[in-house]
């Protein structure tokens, strides 16, 4: 039976399913250090004690959720080598470099502080100990940087010639690092990783409010996360429509996947399709819902503005119709949820009622997984809209691949699968378990106003102390 799969399906489906565990990790670290930076920071401005609680409940969650980050990607690395040693050996000159900088970069800078922003609290000085945690942040964003430079070097290839072997070869580093969708696509990943972040603090925010555990604490971090949905919803969506329109520019045959436009439309009004069952070998949308000239107002900004279709496209080049239409469609389902949900939080808070509101605290619990959800969709359309390329234009898939059998392949596939869930399910589930240990606030007005002094007896600096340390643990 594994004799009878396609080789290259599954080296493509083993790489997609390993960078989909990975890239939930970095998604939510990126946020969450910059998050723990600014709490870091509100504690030694205002001298809240509720900041730096918060920042000690979230500090061991970041440290695993790190961990497993780092785990997941270096396992990826090895399918270079194993599944795709042709690409490697044709753009290891571009890609090998570009990856070199950020472990030099980014990870060093990260590994270098993560200690002293963990454990360093006590030991360092309070403005060591913010700069550290200011240096983690810029180094998951860093990481980011790199790691998008890379990739959007596959999406919009440019400042490379290809030598007499076959290998891509650099010309001008500034071109390769700073292609045509790279600016976008950084913003639209950063601010997908913030919202993702958001989500799941006030997710875990509203929780303990539903149960009336830790309230202050709770609401500190409800507040925050909520007016980051708030603020960064409609950023995110003014981004991607910028970015769509750099990919209508540079990967057209992407967007009309997305769009599911498989007739083109020299007159103008293209419908935006809002459902449908795309039939890619009749070239037709089934059960079609869709608006009239709006697909042509978005993309071409004017009702009457002419768009491709994928009938421009020879068929042997055209991406996977059905997979990239809905992703795109779960991703934009999901970013619209955000801005209703942000929208409703101001709403609620112009109120009074932001902590209050349980339908809007049970909502924000249900959104928890929606960052999430939206950042693997938006990554299933960006790279499977990208096939049957791996660098666009220059190589394709099918070429990229190393001589392996597809027994050999399905095989690994199987050991990942069970592996990957084994442990990392182990490692999502003590997470969960972390956020479900927020300590109750018995003495929290103590902990605000200071020692409370009874007559004839001295107070125990050590006890404040200890209890400090033990909130978020």
């Amino acid at each position: 039976m594994l004799e009878n799969l396609d080789a290259l399906l599954l080296a493509r489906a083993q790489f997609a399913f390993t960078i989909a565990f990975h890239i939930v990790f970095p998604a939510f670290t990126i946020g969450l250090a910059s998050y723990l930076f600014v709490l870091n920071a509100l504690w030694l401005i205002t001298k809240r004690q509720v900041y730096e609680q918060l920042f000690d409940f979230w500090k061991t969650i970041f440290a695993v959720a790190f961990a497993m980050g780092v785990v997941s990607g270096i396992v990826m690395s090895y399918q270079f080598g194993t599944n795709w040693s042709v690409f490697s050996d044709k753009v290891g000159p571009v890609i090998g470099p570009l990856m070199g900088y950020e472990v030099l970069t980014a990870f060093f800078l990260e590994a270098g502080f993560l200690g002293v922003m963990l454990f360093g609290l006590k030991r360092v000085g309070h403005g060591l100990h913010l700069f550290a945690t200011g240096m983690v942040a810029i180094g998951t964003l860093l990481s980011a940087t790199w790691i998008l430079a890379a990739n959007s070097w596959m999406h919009t290839p440019q400042g490379f010639e290809v030598n007499e072997v076959g290998q891509f070869v650099p010309l001008d580093w500034w071109a390769i690092i700073f292609t045509p969708s790279f600016p976008y696509r950084l913003v639209h990943m950063v601010l997908a990783a913030y919202l993702t972040t958001a989500l799941v603090v006030g997710a875990c925010g509203a929780w303990h409010l539903l149960r009336a555990h830790a309230p202050r604490r709770s609401a500190t971090m409800f507040t925050m996360a909520m007016g980051m949905v708030a603020v960064v919803a409609p950023l995110q969506i003014l981004a991607g429509d910028f970015h769509g329109l750099n990919t209508l520019e540079h990967q057209p045959a992407k967007v009309m996947a997305m769009e599911g436009h498989f007739e083109s439309h020299p007159e103008g009004r293209a419908p935006l399709i809002l459902f449908g069952l795309p039939d890619q070998e009749n070239k037709r949308v089934d059960y079609e819902i869709s608006i009239p000239g709006l697909s042509s107002l978005i993309l071409r900004h004017g009702w009457n503005e002419p768009l491709d279709g994928l009938d421009t496209i020879p068929d042997e080049l055209e991406p996977p119709v059905a997979v990239v239409f809905w992703s795109f469609r779960v991703m934009v389902a999901m970013g619209m949820a955000m801005l209703l949900l942000g929208l409703w939080s101001a709403i609620a808070w112009w109120r009074g009622r932001l902590t209050t509101d349980r339908r809007l605290l049970r909502a924000a619990v249900a959104m928890g997984p929606a960052g999430f959800l939206a950042v693997l969709a938006g990554w299933v359309t960006t790279e499977v809209g990208r096939q049957p390329y791996t660098v666009y234009g220059h190589l394709l898939t099918a070429d990229s691949m190393s001589p392996v059998a597809a027994p050999a392949v399905a095989t690994s596939l199987v050991a990942f699968v069970v592996v990957y869930f084994f442990v990392f399910g182990a490692g999502v589930f003590y997470i969960f378990r972390l956020m479900g240990r927020l300590p109750e606030e018995a003495e929290e007005e103590v902990l605000d106003k200071g020692p409370v002094r009874t007559a004839g007896i001295t107070p125990g600096p050590a006890q404040g102390t200890q209890q400090g340390e033990t909130h978020g643990h």
